[in-house]
């Protein structure tokens, strides 16, 4: 298989990112799997995951830009999958947990809060991948707040 064709399953999340609606969820709810395979391993697996799929995702991201002539292009969704796994980082490993966590980052996603926004300037897979890396960090912390809050309310 070429490197074009590896990036382009994995920018798209081996097809969630042909979804023709929302295609953003659907590689978000995509990344479910890899978690369900590494959580047991551990929160130090999960930081692992999410940051080789963001480094793979700099990678493979830049390379469909490029090859489509577009930036950000909806089809690439391997950045929520980045993003959500930096969001699971503060869940509990229970499927309340895992759906909050969806939740939040979707939520972040979407917003885009400072300096969410501004990382989407940044130049090709940098920008694609670190707006959601972002929004995973602030999903993250309103997990960790959340859960020091009202401790019980995901177990």
């Amino acid at each position: 298989m070429s490197k074009a064709r590896v990036a382009h399953v994995l920018a798209v999340w081996f097809g969630c990112g042909h979804v023709p609606r929302a295609p953003g969820l659907a590689g978000t709810l995509g990344a479910i799997p890899l978690y369900l395979v590494v959580r047991p391993f551990g929160l130090g697996a999960v930081a692992v995951t999410a940051a080789l799929v963001t480094v793979v995702g700099v990678w493979a991201s830049g390379v469909m830009e490029k090859k489509l002539a577009r930036k950000d292009p909806q089809i690439v969704c391997i950045d929520e999958v980045a993003g959500v796994f930096v969001t699971w980082l503060a869940v509990p490993s229970t499927w309340l947990g895992l759906l909050a966590g969806v939740a939040l980052f979707r939520l972040f996603d979407q917003f885009k809060p400072w300096p969410a926004r501004r990382l989407e300037l940044l130049p090709g897979g940098l920008g694609i991948m670190l707006d959601d890396v972002m929004a995973g960090v602030y999903g993250n912390l309103l997990m960790w707040g959340l859960i020091r809050v009202v401790p019980s309310w995901l177990t």
